[in-house]
């Protein structure tokens, strides 16, 4: 709780710019002091070269090297500090000549002194480098030099190397940067304190702004905030009364229209048009206007006369009619027709807070698809009944005839009752067919649903409709792959399903003709072909040859026995094996029925 406040945070950042900006400060600093000191050194260094060891008067002479205990004198003698170490050193076997350090005398420089330095004034006039030397656990610093003297020919006379220790730069680099640890810590203490005191300064406003908000939440838009300054939190302050006396304001303009919005949207589905009281539209979606043919004008409607737009669709709709029918208690649904379009109007209104009439709402519900289902019940009602009326009329007609004394002709009565026995069978089969797309349709038919082979349920389906094919002088050829298909399917549905297809092959193909039979995995489906090269379907009867009664040829459909719905039964069974059914053909050349489903081995 205490990290998400902003108090904290704003402490926080606070203290992390101090931090860092002091951070900053103090590396630059002690960079530069590091840098301004070691430039000190390496100054006098070079003047300790220049203006004292270059103007000793034995090292003007050329036989000095013969002069060693005078050079060692003269070397003794100069008045520098102790923190420095001068040694001279013979150019050709680095012979130290003298040093102020006594112990070095007469001793190979390669031993005592750094090799490397020594051994890079063969390239380099100057050498500089600073070593860090390990003693009694204690790391020291110290800075070599080592300076080439040469003569007019260009050859090495002797070699100075120094040596300066870096302790008292170190002592004061350290104390530096404490001073620096201590100027942070003292800056982050106030900082701390000061950023404790600002942030209040801003966060005490803000919570109280925030409890007169919630204040304001519940309703109550009667606390005002207390403004004591005039910077931003004042002008937020300002701001937030002017919201709160506003907000109550608009909140009671706005409870007459809520119950308009709620109305709207709970009808907004559908075509919907609100009225004022004086006739005028105040609102409308998309749906009314594609319903009077204006969607996508660049002509508004709010604010049209009602009256000028519904005329467009029909007059019963008049805003006149409907206020007399909201007086007269009369409201009722209204049924008109726009476009092939059937259309059913619903009115409703809606009132003022004082309970006065401020408008009507009218819904316009789309009933076309109602309609065309209506039709196809009554027409499938229709079908039905001239089905059944026709074999019930035979078998009357039959059995009239038998009482009427044909029962006395053996051979006449016994070829009328295979008539009637024949009839029978096919009212049963009508029966059946209607109970089955009745038991699918209504989700009651049972299905057992296992894996089962493709191919062999194609196989066992030919081996039975090759003796009905034989009669016609057809040939059934199995196109079928010999590798196992496995589906979960319903087998015995499956197979009603094929042999529905081959028995209309069947049919409609002449004699001596050929049915071929396949099979084809395409992605993750296996795609059963039943196809003849009989009679054909004409194009303008593809699209419906699996509505229920449908018949191309009805006279020719009913002498070969069929009900009509067959193809109906076979495109539901096909349906809840989550597959398709669809057909190709060509009037005269035959037909192609493929059957897909889904399979379990891809």
């Amino acid at each position: 709780m205490l990290k998400s406040s902003l108090k904290y945070r704003m402490i926080v950042i606070y203290f992390m710019l101090v931090f860092i900006a002091m951070v900053i400060v103090g590396v630059f600093i002690n960079r530069e002091f590091e840098r301004y000191n070691m430039d000190n050194v390496r100054r006098d260094m070079v003047n300790i070269n220049k203006n004292i060891i270059e103007n000793m008067t034995i090292l003007t002479q050329d036989d000095f090297m013969d002069h060693k205990e005078e050079l060692q004198r003269s070397i003794t003698d100069i008045p520098i500090s102790k923190v420095y170490e001068i040694s001279i050193i013979e150019p050709n076997f680095f012979e130290i000549l003298a040093s102020t350090n006594s112990t070095y005398d007469s001793q190979n420089a390669l031993d005592v002194l750094d090799r490397n330095v020594i051994l890079s004034t063969i390239s380099e006039n100057v050498v500089e480098k600073d070593i860090q030397v390990k003693h009694t656990n204690n790391m020291y610093s110290i800075k070599h030099m080592a300076f080439v003297n040469k003569d007019k020919d260009g050859n090495i006379r002797y070699i100075l190397y120094e040596r300066r220790s870096l302790d008292d730069v170190d002592n004061m680099l350290s104390n530096v940067t404490n001073i620096i640890i201590r100027a942070t810590l003292v800056a982050l203490l106030i900082t701390i304190v000061l950023g404790y005191f600002v942030s209040n300064s801003i966060t005490v406003p803000i919570k109280k702004l925030t409890q007169s908000a919630l204040i304001l939440s519940r309703g109550d838009f009667s606390k005002k905030v207390k403004v004591t300054s005039d910077d931003e939190i004042g002008q937020l302050g300002n701001t937030f009364n002017y919201l709160s006396h506003n907000l109550e304001e608009k909140i009671k303009a706005l409870s007459s229209e809520k119950s308009k919005l709620n109305a709207i949207i709970y009808h907004m589905q559908n075509g919907l048009v609100a009225i004022d009281n004086f006739g005028k539209i105040i609102h409308c979606n998309a749906n009314f206007e594609d319903m009077i043919g204006l969607s996508g004008t660049y002509k508004p409607l709010v604010g049209q006369n009602y009256d000028e737009v519904i005329k467009l669709c029909t007059n019963d709709l008049n805003f006149s009619k409907l206020i007399r029918n909201y007086s007269n208690n009369n409201i009722q649904d209204i049924v008109f027709v726009v476009k092939d379009k059937y259309y059913k109007a619903q009115s409703a209104v809606f009132k003022e807070e004082n309970g006065a009439l401020a408008g009507i709402i009218v819904v316009f519900q789309d009933i076309t698809e109602a309609r065309r289902l209506e039709e196809l019940r009554r027409e499938f009602v229709a079908n039905v009944s001239h089905e059944l009326k026709t074999p019930i009329t035979s078998i009357k007609s039959y059995s009239e005839t038998l009482l009427d004394g044909a029962l006395d002709d053996k051979d006449t009565a016994y070829e009328f009752l295979n008539v009637i026995k024949n009839e029978s069978d096919r009212m049963n089969k009508i029966i059946k067919d209607l109970l089955q797309l009745s038991h699918i349709d209504y989700k009651k038919e049972s299905w057992d649903m296992t894996k089962t082979d493709i191919n062999a349920i194609v196989k066992d389906c030919i081996n039975k409709m090759k003796l009905h094919a034989h009669k016609k002088n057809q040939q059934i050829i199995d196109e079928t792959s010999g590798k196992s298909v496995i589906a979960t399917v319903d087998k015995s549905k499956l197979e009603q399903v094929i042999i529905n297809l081959i028995s209309n092959a069947i049919k409609y193909t002449q004699e001596f003709g050929v049915i071929h039979l396949s099979t084809l995995l395409v992605d993750n489906y296996c795609e059963i072909s039943v196809k003849d090269n009989g009679i054909g379907i004409p194009q303008k009867d593809l699209p419906f040859i699996f509505d229920r009664f449908y018949r191309v040829d009805k006279g020719r459909s009913r002498s070969l026995g069929g009900t009509g719905l067959g193809l109906s039964i076979c495109c539901s069974i096909i349906a809840e094996h989550k597959g398709e059914i669809k057909v190709k053909s060509v009037q005269g050349k035959g037909s192609e029925f493929i059957v897909r489903i889904p399979v379990d081995n891809l």
